[in-house]
């Protein structure tokens, strides 16, 4: 992830020359690879956690003991607006609307990051309800997919405040919006993979 994040910034910041295609830049090639290999890291956790299931029900605790869904709710929620500003945001850059550009980036960087501060809450009250990652299959599976999953957001957070810099610095606009694009293709993937996970953890497995 580290490395994917270094590259985006490096092509963010590159000067304006010719545009190539869709399938040609190396950023969206390179991307989308990475999605691909994601696709197939969290459909194996989520396979798991899936897998496992009847007995992190049947465990002690249970999800639906310990879950505590209004806080998920509102941290879920931050999450997927935060989609609809980042999509926004995009359109603003190749719009030329600098202003309205970075206020809808750095509101995507507040929700995403109200998203980590929601979940490190919720950890913080498992925890202090005896749910810890070795704490059973239970335990061991949550955390895992979860945990993994906030990673991703959190690194999606360190690479759109970058770009925020590289922006207010006039290094990032209209004319090369191609780190924008491709971080903000990495932003509604790792929404989309809580869909999922949400689904899953919270509605179907209580």
């Amino acid at each position: 992830m580290a490395g994917a994040e270094s590259q985006v910034v490096r092509l963010a910041a590159h000067p304006v020359g010719h545009r190539p295609s869709i399938m040609a830049h190396p950023a969206r090639v390179g991307m989308l690879a990475f999605l691909l290999s994601e696709v197939a890291f969290f459909g194996t956790l989520i396979t798991t956690y899936a897998y496992y299931l009847p007995q992190i029900r049947a465990g002690s605790p249970s999800p639906a003991e310990v879950f505590r869904l209004p806080l998920v709710l509102v941290s879920t929620a931050c999450l997927l607006s935060s989609s609809v500003t980042a999509h926004f945001a995009e359109r603003a850059l190749r719009q030329g609307h600098r202003p309205r550009f970075l206020l809808l980036w750095g509101t995507t960087i507040l929700l995403g990051a109200l998203f980590l501060a929601g979940t490190a809450h919720e950890w913080d009250d498992l925890i202090g309800q005896g749910l810890t990652i070795s704490r059973g299959l239970f335990g061991t599976c949550y955390y895992t997919l979860v945990g993994f999953h906030a990673a991703h957001v959190t690194v999606g957070v360190v690479m759109m405040s970058i770009l925020l810099g590289l922006a207010l610095r006039r290094q990032v606009t209209d004319a090369n919006p191609t780190g924008v694009e491709v971080v903000s293709w990495y932003w509604h993937f790792v929404d989309g993979v809580w869909v999922v996970v949400f689904t899953l953890v919270y509605l179907v497995g209580r």
